[in-house]
Parts: structure tokens; C-alpha cells; sequence
């Protein structure tokens, strides 16, 4: 039996571009006498192993994995005979390819490599940017590595926000760090540069506010009654002068532009931020205002990240300061 890995599906800074490439797959096991009494999604994390936990129990529940054609729950337990069959639609990337783009890495060994990501690398190539992205670099820096669905990327960031990644080198690396990322054994820390002061902010420590996409603007997300759940934990707020705060925000739940989203709404919108930004505030200096107006990009950045190593069963770490940009707006606003 052969079977090919599901990209993993994840949302928010780490949702991957919804228009690309697809195959259909159709894969069919039968139960035999060792499997007997097993259940269904025990099972079939054995049978079809290139799918992690979370794909598998999405089949089951969308009627793509079926029992002798017919719809079980996962706690089913097989009988001798049964026919389980897969039919599902997943993404195919073998159109990418590599190419000698310098990657920024912070760590690597046999299973994964973590990746300080600079602003403007999109992560995964798509409609429009077919070249020049993180996975077309991870291709020529790591060959083996396209034998791996999106070259072993497990989640994202956007373009324009810089920071930590981490990367599988092998297909069960992928799978297990998908699978931390659903149980939230993978962590992520972010600083922001964001209109608003501490003592406004902090009336805000934790925003479960849920997203869905925007109304009439779909390539923008919004907070809307009956989105999805959304959860961001503010950490810290330093004030950089009487108008805009230097944040520290971790993420339980990762949607779609969640942190620009949540912040935006509640009037705290990001430094830069093309999307969700607003005017800049009245009453600064000249200097702060150019400065400000200077900053091209959400002012953003992944700076921690933390997960289970799969192998060692380590717990990593990984630390990448603020860029440049960042530490000279901050400079600037501090001198307000």
C-alpha cells in the first residue's frame, strides 16, 4: 500500500495558501485477524501512517475514510474483513523547485531545522510567487527534503513578519510536530510594535475574540460573531513613549492574521501593518512620525519558539531578536 502525506492544514500566522496544486488519493486496507477489535482511529493511525492524528480524525469526520463504504465514528471497532477506504483531495507540490536562496538557520540536525525567517520571504510558494520563497531555499539547501509534503514545513509566518520557523527533515517529524502543534506542545512568542499604552493594553491580557473571514473583504480576516475561536495573551506592554507600546504576545490558537486582527479591532492596530493599520497618532515629533511612516511592513516579529523534540523527546528552545528595523523604530520612538 502506498499513501502520500496530507500538507498540514493549520490556521492563523500559520495558515499555508488555500489556491494551490491538488491530487486525489484513494487507498484501501483490510482488517485482518491482528487488528481485530482494534478502534477506528487507533487503527488507522497504524494503517495509514503518513497522515498525522488530527488529518485522520478530519477524514472520518468528513466522510472521506470509510468502513465497508459507510460512515463510523472513530471509536468504532473493527471487524475481521472490514474494508477501510481513503478518498480525499490533497495539495501537490512536486511543480516546486529549489533555489540558492541565503536561509538564516538556527539550528539544524537529522530531524528538524529551525529557521530565522527575514521580512518579505513568502514562506510557501502560491498564486503570484511561484519563486523565491522559503520552501524553494529549503530545496537547495536540503535536497532531501522534497521527498516531504511542503518541503517539512510545519507551520508558517507571513510575508512581511520575521522570525522563528521550525522544519521536519523527515515525514515523521512532520507529522509528530503537526500533531504538538494541534496540542499546543509547540509555543510561540511574538513582540509587536503597536499604537496604544500599557495601562489601555492591559485591560486587554487575554482577547477571545473569534475570527472568520472579513465580509466583503476576503482577502482580510475580522473579528465576527460565529468565527472561529481565537485566543492571544498579552505577556507584557513597555511603553516607547506616551502613544505606542513595545508588546510581548503568545498565541493559544492560531488564526488567520490573529494577533493584526485582535489587535486592530480593540484600537491597538500594528505599527506598519498595510491590512489592519491605522492613522498614525497625532501629537508625535516629526522624526517619530517619519520613522513611522518609514516602516513598510507590520511591525511583528516571531521571537521565541519552543516544542518537544521528536526523537529526543527534548524540550528545544529557540531565541531570535528583534530585527534591525524594529530595535531602530523603537529608538526613534523612545526619543519621542
Amino acid at each position: 500500500m502506498t499513501t502520500t502525506a496530507m500538507s498540514p492544514d493549520t490556521d492563523g500566522e500559520f495558515e499555508f495558501d488555500d489556491h494551490q496544486p491538488q491530487k486525489r488519493i484513494e487507498l484501501s486496507h483490510t482488517i485482518c485477524e491482528n487488528e481485530l477489535g482494534m478502534r477506528l482511529d487507533k487503527l488507522t493511525a497504524t494503517v495509514f501512517a503518513d497522515f498525522s492524528r488530527t488529518q485522520l480524525q478530519t477524514f472520518i469526520e468528513s466522510k472521506q475514510l470509510l468502513v465497508n463504504d459507510t460512515l463510523q465514528k472513530p471509536k468504532y471497532r473493527v471487524k475481521l474483513g472490514d474494508v477501510l477506504h481513503l478518498s480525499a483531495v490533497i495539495e501537490d507540490h512536486s511543480s516546486d523547485f529549489p533555489e540558492n536562496i541565503a536561509i538564516e538557520v538556527v539550528y539544524e540536525d537529522d530531524e528538524v531545522i529551525v529557521i530565522n525567517k527575514p521580512a518579505g520571504m513568502v514562506v510557501h510558494p502560491g498564486a503570484g510567487n511561484r519563486t523565491g520563497t522559503l520552501v524553494n531555499a529549503l530545496l537547495y539547501h536540503y535536497p532531501d527534503n522534497a521527498h516531504i509534503p511542503r518541503a517539512g514545513l510545519v507551520h508558517r509566518i507571513d510575508k512581511d513578519t520575521t522570525g522563528l520557523l521550525v522544519v521536519a527533515r523527515t515525514k515523521p517529524t512532520q507529522l509528530h510536530l503537526i500533531d504538538q502543534l494541534k496540542d499546543k506542545s509547540v509555543y510561540r512568542h511574538y513582540q509587536c510594535i503597536c499604537q496604544g499604552v500599557p495601562s489601555d493594553i492591559l485591560r486587554h491580557s487575554t482577547i477571545d475574540l473569534p475570527i472568520a473571514r472579513h465580509p466583503t473583504q476576503r482577502t482580510k480576516m475580522a473579528v465576527r460573531d460565529g468565527g472561529k475561536p481565537a485566543m492571544t495573551h498579552i505577556i507584557k506592554a513597555t511603553a516607547l513613549n506616551d502613544r505606542y507600546s513595545l508588546l510581548d504576545v503568545t498565541l493559544k490558537t492560531g488564526r488567520t492574521h490573529q494577533i493584526r486582527v485582535h489587535l486592530s479591532h480593540l484600537g491597538f492596530a500594528l505599527v506598519g501593518d498595510k491590512v489592519y493599520g491605522q492613522p498614525i497618532k497625532s501629537g508625535l515629533s516629526d522624526e517619530c512620525r517619519q520613522a513611522i511612516k518609514n516602516f513598510t511592513r507590520q511591525a511583528l516579529h516571531a521571537y521565541r519558539l519552543g516544542f518537544i523534540h521528536p526523537k529526543t523527546r527534548e524540550a528545544m528552545q529557540f531565541y531570535a531578536p528583534l530585527p534591525s528595523d524594529m530595535t531602530d523604530l523603537i529608538d526613534t520612538l523612545m526619543q519621542q
